[in-house]
């Protein structure tokens, strides 16, 4: 039997320079622990909805403009040291997404007032720093995120 894909939203959030915002996920000692936000599309939830939501649960940032989206779903599978309550479910996650201008004045500020705890530090990065530290299984993702909305990306 082969298993659904869990639907999912990524979210890249840019500021003015073009950098990206990457966050080191929280209780990670490697460095290939750095991404950006992503996270579960709730039951009946607008995609865009929920890369708002999300952005907002792991980063407490709101100050933001829509810029785009993705053309497709990417997929991607869970790696066997994923635990089982995970993949019994999933095969693994199809997402969604989403790009975003940071338009707020304070990033910091915002992401230290965050309700989850999901990154334990961030910083903004060229897309060179986020394919050398994402962890594998998602590393074409980004490489494929990145192709979509070059345009937008600090040279």
């Amino acid at each position: 039997m082969t298993l659904p894909y869990r639907p999912n939203v990524g979210i890249m959030l840019i500021n003015k320079e073009g950098k990206i915002f990457a966050g080191y996920r929280s209780g990670q000692k490697d460095t290939k622990s750095w991404q950006m936000p992503q996270g579960g599309i709730d039951e009946n939830e607008n995609p865009l909805t929920a890369a708002q939501r999300e952005l907002f649960e792991e980063t407490g940032i709101q100050s933001i403009q829509y810029l785009a989206q993705s053309s497709k779903w990417y997929k991607y599978d869970f790696p066997d040291w994923i635990p089982i309550e995970k993949r019994s479910q999933w095969q693994g996650q199809k997402q969604k997404w989403f790009l975003f201008l940071y338009t707020g004045t304070d990033a910091e500020k915002e992401f230290s007032e965050r309700k989850d705890k999901e990154f334990s530090a961030f910083q903004w990065v060229d897309k060179n720093f986020l394919i050398s530290h994402i962890i594998d299984f998602k590393k074409e993702i980004y490489i494929q995120v990145f192709s979509e909305f070059n345009s937008f990306l600090k040279k």
